[in-house]
């Protein structure tokens, strides 16, 4: 069996996969934007500040022989962001916008498949807004079409943030990105769905919220998997001569929560809890700072500092109105910080309630703060709790995410494809 995996950029979750299919034999080609390999040109140019994108797309050496790019239209979309010219990246209409990017590996991939031999390829692997043109394609061929939803479905994504954009009307700009998209790429994100035999997803949040129509479609929930446990830091979280550091990280607007936990903060009215936000801004700073002035803002940086800064930190919050699964709560966990999240983060299964930490409905600044200060009320269990949420974010791994993905493609597809008929 051998699949055609395609995905613009690569991510944590693409190379697990990548890895999985390489692994078993799985894999035929992989298709992507840009790709570098250790030793190449472009790794050595990776080096250098000023195109630092381009490490974050190495990959294995081994898969080398079996990746295909197409780097064009990615550089100019790089060049354009980090030159600040926005109109060719605006969002659906710049030239070299994220969407022009996706759309067009899309079509370079769909334009691949007519010249693989029969059952030479069974089944293409690709991802939300990248899938259209290669699953019609594939359609036409009988070959299987596999569908990784990283997040809700759109339609589910609509209506809790124009939800979001009425009760919090002043986080509204800081929601635009979720409610700004057109017609036409909604109904892309439509066909895709429909056109899939098997959805991929990465927790229970976001297979609920696929539509009733998509049931009856091969649905696979497989957990993302989480970094190595960090240092333990004993007795850090004990020190009641300082206050109790409450990090929250990602995006800094409403689909996060951010609003919430910034109200259940001042709910709080104490000056024993530091809240540390770490993300990219979707406003100007000075917007936050009048909703909460005194929190610590911590700019983007490089994955092993926000580790660094994981550690500094007693306990995560990410009170998400809508996500897929937020890496960034398993990250926050091997650091040893637990959790207060929304079954909305996609990580319901990594609360062991009073023991990784607590589960909290979205829109509720109250028991956010109830939450909070329980820690602050109980930080001699803090230590403990610590270890617990290292322990439990050890058993999720990349390696058992690829393997289970796999297995799961392996069983289904070879169940799908016709028996050879004999004569």
């Amino acid at each position: 069996m051998k699949i055609i995996l395609s995905h613009p950029t690569g991510n944590a979750n693409v190379r697990a996969v990548l890895s999985g299919l390489a692994e078993n034999n799985m894999l035929h080609e992989f298709y992507t934007t840009i790709a570098t390999f250790p030793g190449d040109m472009w790794s050595k140019l990776g080096a250098s500040r000023s195109v630092a994108d381009l490490k974050r797309r190495e990959y294995e050496s081994a898969l080398a022989h079996k990746t295909r790019v197409w780097p064009a239209r990615e550089v100019a979309r790089l060049f354009a962001t980090k030159a600040r010219l926005n109109r060719l990246v605006r969002h659906e209409q710049g030239s070299f916008c994220t969407d022009s990017v996706y759309k067009s590996l899309d079509k370079r991939v769909a334009s691949r498949l007519p010249y693989f031999p029969n059952k030479q390829v069974n089944a293409v692997y690709a991802y939300e807004d990248c899938a259209l043109e290669t699953f019609k394609t594939a359609k036409k061929l009988g070959i299987t079409c596999v569908y990784d939803l990283p997040i809700a479905y759109w339609q589910t994504m609509r209506e809790l943030m124009s939800q979001e954009a009425e009760r919090l009307p002043k986080w509204k700009k800081t929601m635009r990105a979720e409610i700004s998209d057109s017609n036409e790429k909604l109904d892309r994100k439509t066909r895709e769905l429909e056109l899939a035999d098997i959805v991929m997803t990465p927790g229970k949040f976001v297979a609920d919220s696929l539509p009733e129509t998509a049931k009856e479609k091969k649905i696979v929930i497989v957990p993302f998997g989480s970094p190595l446990p960090g240092p333990a830091v004993s007795n850090k979280s004990a020190d009641h001569n300082r206050p109790l550091r409450v990090l929250f990280a990602g995006s800094l607007g409403q689909r996060k929560g951010l609003g919430d936990l910034f109200e259940a903060i001042k709910l709080l009215h104490t000056d024993q809890i530091e809240l540390v936000v770490l993300g990219s801004l979707l406003d100007d700073l000075s917007f936050y700072q009048k909703q909460l002035p005194g929190f610590t803002y911590e700019p983007t940086r490089p994955h092993a500092q926000v580790l660094k800064l994981m550690a500094s930190c007693d306990v995560f919050c990410l009170p998400s109105i809508i996500e897929g699964r937020a890496l960034v709560m398993q990250e926050a966990m091997s650091q040893g910080l637990p959790l207060i999240i929304t079954p909305n983060t996609g990580g319901e299964d990594l609360i062991i309630e009073g023991e990784t930490g607590f589960l909290v409905p979205i829109k509720a600044p109250q028991i956010i703060a109830e939450k909070l200060h329980w820690f602050l009320e109980n930080r001699q269990a803090i230590p403990w709790m610590s270890q617990q949420a290292r322990q439990h974010a050890a058993t999720y791994s990349w390696r058992k995410y690829a393997n289970t993905i796999a297995s799961e493609l392996k069983n289904y597809i070879q169940v799908a494809d016709p028996k050879p008929t004999t004569r």
